[in-house]
């Protein structure tokens, strides 16, 4: 029968039935379906579009989203119609739903296309033997959604793609549908199953291999986070059982007639340095003997985690059956199915662009630089602003200094992440990448390096600037002449240091969590009270609407905000021996949360394959030998520990041999501050406590006459350039042998593809005369499975062919070479 649907007033959808109109009656087994939209009143026909009774009760592939008022615009209807006529050309069919507000286009590709990707790629999906036409259950429904989706994002003959339509307001919206997916809900997206193994199959199924894949590294980085936190845990507890046995804490605590040089402008006072026994006590925590043991762990850790990851990656991938998966022909099958015409865009270089793209993103670093120049002056007009505001703060100025200034580089961490984003995007525009898979490993490359420059920047200034471009208290260095700049702490650097690093890490698991997931469902709950139609196909394409929308890059954030907590965990580890720990913690709630956004919150993301996290890996392995440099300096310029080992054998009471009844530090704290007479000072008479107070001391190791290095200072200058020398080529060294010794790929996995490559030969057979090029060769079976008879002149060739194989010793190659003329 012939059926119409229109847009009524009658239907409560706005969809009813017409009687059928006079003519032939159309073939067997038909319906036509005439689609009818326009505005109230009067009926634009679209098209006409034919789907066998088998089809139309199978679930449709994509739904594209309209709002009504285009529908008035017949420009707009026009581009529409012109693009779904495309598609129907191509082997799609459609269905137009409405309600209210919007006009829903179901769209659905009919199973010949996704045959001939079978037949491209020469590797089929399904149980169906080639050349068959497949039913639509035998098609995966990640593999239905990637083509249909690839399909009309390509250029149409108008040329236009659904982005343009979507950019040019003639849709809405286009997303694949959820279905079948509460299994996903029970066994994965729920808080209760924090501490329950993934569903990986599940998850490939559902969402395609590359978020599988996501999934899959970030629980085995979560897992094998377990004895990184461990051991950082025991590292800075162990310094609690030396909490009250430190030969420098209690040095510091019983040093009450020994004077600190006023640190800056604000409250100008001779401090004790007693009064920072409890900073000192608390430093030793995280700054002690277990520091270098636990950055040299981390390095080696960073290395197996990897070397281990890519062993995993090859079972779930031959697991898959993508082992020897090709990207670059799964694009070019793609793009022959959207286009028969399609010709691959081939390798091209132009050493002036990427000229021009170096220069921009050399530009791009500088920023970032001077974001954490701006983030120094902030620090030190903060510190005179909180002095002459809040006076009843006194020295703990510079502990709301250093809490203030975390928080003011968390907030511009949030919108250089923005501006970082669109300037890596125009990049890779410029650069005109040849596929959208090369687009996105340079977009990965650009960003993740802005990206880390942003986070970072404002760490390795506080790790090894800050408080060493000072000057001595006599000739203070001074910001545009008339602020001083800001000192470290006095109990060290690694004390501004690690709370900079708490302070960050805690917001960006904490907060940011928190607006991951509560930004999303409250903008889901305020769309879903709106009202839904009681037909139950169009109330799914409204609901699947009414979800928060996805688009590539949807993976891509999830996969960057990893990296960069990665590189928090392991780049300043040796300054916060905590972060595994934090990062653990979040990792367990962060795969609940993704997984509760992706299948309940979120439009159904669409499925792409993979059989690596692709770029993502180098990112890895770059951080890794950053974090070694970055620990080794941490340790030989931040830390004390190079100057306590230095007094230990050098200047201290054991240099001469060890003696059980003194400690080998005693006098430490002493020999590391220099002397300064406080009759240098410029105004001395302005600084409180001047008038009982002949010297202070000040934390380095400069000359009480005139404040110039001494032949001290040098030589541990020289020792500490030793120490990171020494300390990173033996920790590249243990990398480099780690990765030597894990093979990339286990024995078992090479011994499976090493069997499935032999029964694929032996299945092919060798090339024959049979199989041969001209006509005057055939091939025909009996019962058995190699009986074949020849005619023509190639009989001689197989009969050589066989006495050659029966030959003993047989000789293959001369079967080969016979075999294959």
């Amino acid at each position: 029968m012939r059926v119409s649907l229109l847009r009524g007033h009658a239907h409560p959808d706005g969809v009813r039935a017409e009687a059928p109109p006079a003519g032939p009656a159309p073939h067997l087994g038909e319906e036509s379906l005439r689609i009818l939209v326009g505005t109230e009143g009067d009926s634009l026909l679209l098209t006409d579009i034919n789907t066998t009774e088998t089809e139309a009760s199978e679930p449709w592939d994509y739904v594209l989203v309209a709002d009504r008022c285009t529908q008035r615009n017949p420009r707009q209807v026009q581009r529409q119609q012109q693009f779904l006529e495309e598609l129907e050309r191509k082997g799609f069919c459609y269905k137009a739903r409405e309600d209210q507000e919007k006009v829903f286009f179901g769209i659905r590709a009919d199973n010949r296309v996704f045959d001939r990707y079978r037949r491209l790629l020469m590797e089929p999906e399904a149980t169906t033997p080639r050349g068959e036409l497949a039913g639509p259950t035998s098609i995966p429904a990640t593999t239905r959604i990637r083509i249909v989706n690839f399909v009309l994002n390509s250029k149409m003959a108008a040329g236009d793609t659904l982005q343009d339509l979507v950019k040019d307001g003639v849709f809405e919206a286009g997303f694949p549908l959820h279905k079948g997916e509460e299994d996903l809900k029970k066994k994965w997206a729920r808080w209760r199953n924090m501490f329950q193994q993934q569903p990986i199959g599940d998850i490939r199924n559902y969402f395609g291999e590359k978020v599988a894949l996501y999934f899959a590294w970030l629980g085995w980085y979560t897992y094998m986070l377990v004895p990184a936190a461990v051991v950082g845990l025991i590292i800075f507890l162990s310094g609690f059982a030396h909490f009250e046995a430190s030969q420098i804490s209690r040095e510091i605590c019983e040093a009450h007639d020994v004077y600190m040089c006023p640190r800056g402008d604000h409250n100008p006072r001779y401090q004790r340095l007693s009064e920072t026994c409890a900073f000192a006590k608390l430093t030793h925590l995280f700054d002690n003997e277990g520091t270098v043991l636990f950055a040299m762990f981390m390095a080696l850790w960073a290395t197996v985690f990897l070397e281990l990851w890519k062993r995993e990656r090859a079972r779930v991938v031959l697991q898959w059956d993508l082992y020897g998966w090709d990207e670059d022909q799964e694009e070019m099958a793609l793009g022959l199915i959207a286009c028969p015409d399609y010709q691959p865009r081939l390798h091209q270089h132009s050493y002036m662009r990427s000229t021009v793209i170096l220069l921009l993103s050399l530009l791009m670093i500088c920023l970032m630089i001077g974001m954490a120049h701006v983030l120094v002056i902030y620090r030190v007009l903060a510190a005179a602003l909180f002095s002459s505001a809040f006076p009843f703060l006194g020295e703990q100025v510079t502990t709301a200094v250093v809490v203030t200034g975390a928080l003011v580089h968390y907030v511009s961490i949030l919108v250089m992440t923005k501006i970082n984003k669109y300037v890596a995007l125009k990049l890779c525009d410029f650069e005109k990448p040849r596929t959208f898979s090369e687009r996105e490993s340079k977009f990965t490359i650009k960003f993740f390096t802005l990206q880390f420059f942003a986070h970072f920047s404002s760490l390795i200034y506080i790790a090894f600037i800050l408080g060493r471009i000072n000057g001595n208290p006599g000739k203070s260095v001074r910001l545009a002449g008339l602020w001083k700049l800001e000192e470290c702490h006095l109990s060290g650097c690694m004390m501004d240091l690690f709370v900079q690093m708490a302070i960050i890490m805690g917001l960006k698991q904490t907060l940011s969590n928190c607006m991951e997931y509560l930004g999303p469902w409250l903008a889901h709950k305020c769309r879903s009270m709106r009202a839904t139609s009681q037909d139950p196909e169009l109330r799914h394409w409204q609901r699947n609407y009414r979800l928060n929308p996805v688009n590539t890059f949807s993976l891509f954030g999830e996969f960057m905000e990893m990296m960069i907590q990665y590189g928090f965990t392991t780049v300043f580890v040796a300054a916060f021996p905590l972060a595994p720990l934090l990062a653990l913690f979040s990792n367990l709630a962060e795969i609940r949360l993704d997984a509760i956004k992706m299948v309940r919150l979120q439009r159904r993301l669409v499925p792409r394959k993979a059989k690596d996290i692709g770029t993502w890996l180098q990112v890895l392995e770059i951080i890794g030998v950053l974090a070694v440099i970055a620990n080794g300096m941490v340790i030989a310029f931040t830390s004390e520990f190079i100057p306590r080992v230095v007094y230990k054998y050098r200047y201290g009471p054991c240099r001469q041999g060890a003696h059980p009844a003194v400690d080998c530090l005693t006098g430490y704290v002493n020999h590391s501050l220099s002397v300064f007479y406080t009759k240098d000072f410029q105004n001395p008479v302005e600084i409180e406590g001047s008038e009982n107070v002949t010297e202070c001391r000040y934390r380095d190791y400069g000359a009480a006459q005139n404040s110039n290095f001494t032949e001290q200072s040098w030589f541990l200058l020289a020792i500490r350039l030793a120490f990171l020398i020494l300390f990173e080529h033996v920790a590249l060294c243990v990398k480099l042998i780690a990765a030597w010794f894990v093979p990339d790929v286990p024995q078992s996995v090479k011994n499976e593809v090493l069997k499935k490559k032999h029964q694929r030969l032996g299945e092919a057979g060798l090339p024959g005369p049979g199989v041969g090029p001209g006509p005057e060769s055939r091939s025909t079976r009996d019962s058995g499975p190699r009986a074949q008879t020849w005619s023509g002149p190639r009989a001689g060739q197989e009969a050589k062919t066989q006495s050659c194989c029966h030959h003993h010793p047989p000789q293959p190659w001369l079967c080969v070479c016979v075999g294959g003329l």
